[in-house]
């Protein structure tokens, strides 16, 4: 399958329109023409990917985060963008990118988290727009937990469902207070604190939250777990795997990267 009809079939399933304006999805880097019989996919397009991309044979890699966000006056190997762009080059590996539009999509990110963490009754937390049929989209998720958990439980949930080593929580982890409503924002949600009070939930799950935004979510009568940038949004590489191989059947060979969490704790 050429690459360009692969990339048909990604903007059929993540249309570049519900991308956020400030964003920079879609064909980064490639030949249209070239043909693809192995994807990679991966959250960010690290050193690591792209010798996992060589060593697998990889035709074209998928990412969540692009690897080009603003415009690029020269591309040369003084700098860490030029230098993956011209190894891509040279290995003649495509390369593809669905960041804002995969978020906010309908069944995408925060959809996706949502049903992982088994929430009912879900709506859109911040919404960015609606689709033909009138139906909201946007950033996030909320929605009821499955039990009445306390801030402790929902915490070991959280590691357990999402398969991540740590989380840091702003809040009494000793408190017995039983929490039944959730907002998910999967990625860096800091700024969205006040959207997950005005939703309603009990607990705030999203990722780069910083220290006056954690107290200011206490302050305003909501704990926040702070699960990583990251460790929610590796769920990226098993959705679309589904997607894609429901779609391109045995056409392609659909390969996630080896996950590699940017931070430990020692």
């Amino acid at each position: 399958m050429k690459c360009s009809d692969v990339i048909l079939v990604c903007e059929k399933l993540v249309p570049l329109s519900y991308a956020e304006d400030w964003d920079n999805p879609g064909f980064q880097t490639g030949r249209g023409d070239k043909e693809v019989s192995k994807i990679l996919l991966a959250v960010d397009l690290t050193d690591a990917v792209l010798d996992e991309a060589e060593a697998r044979g990889a035709d074209m890699i998928i990412t969540h985060h692009p690897l080009i966000f603003k415009g690029l006056k020269l591309v040369n190997d003084g700098d860490f963008v030029g230098k993956r762009i011209l190894r891509l080059a040279a290995a003649d590996i495509a390369y593809y990118a669905m960041h804002t539009n995969f978020d906010c999509m309908p069944g995408g990110m925060g959809d996706s988290a949502g049903k992982m963490m088994d929430l009912q009754n879900m709506k859109v937390l911040e919404p960015t727009g609606s689709c033909r049929d009138g139906k909201e989209y946007g950033i996030g998720v909320v929605g009821d937990l499955p039990a009445p958990m306390t801030l402790r439980e929902i915490a070991e949930y959280t590691k357990k469902v999402f398969h991540i080593p740590y989380v840091s929580v702003f809040g009494d982890l000793g408190s017995g207070k039983m929490i039944r409503r959730a907002a998910i924002l999967p990625g860096s949600g800091g700024s969205d604190v006040d959207a997950a009070v005005a939703s309603g939930a009990d607990v705030y799950i999203s990722g780069d939250i910083s220290h006056h935004q954690g107290l200011d979510g206490l302050e305003k009568g909501i704990p926040v777990i702070d699960a990583g940038h990251y460790g929610i949004e590796h769920i990226f590489m098993p959705v679309m795997k589904d997607y894609l191989e429901e779609i391109l059947t045995d056409e392609v060979e659909i390969m996630t990267a080896e996950e590699h969490f940017p931070t430990e704790v020692i």
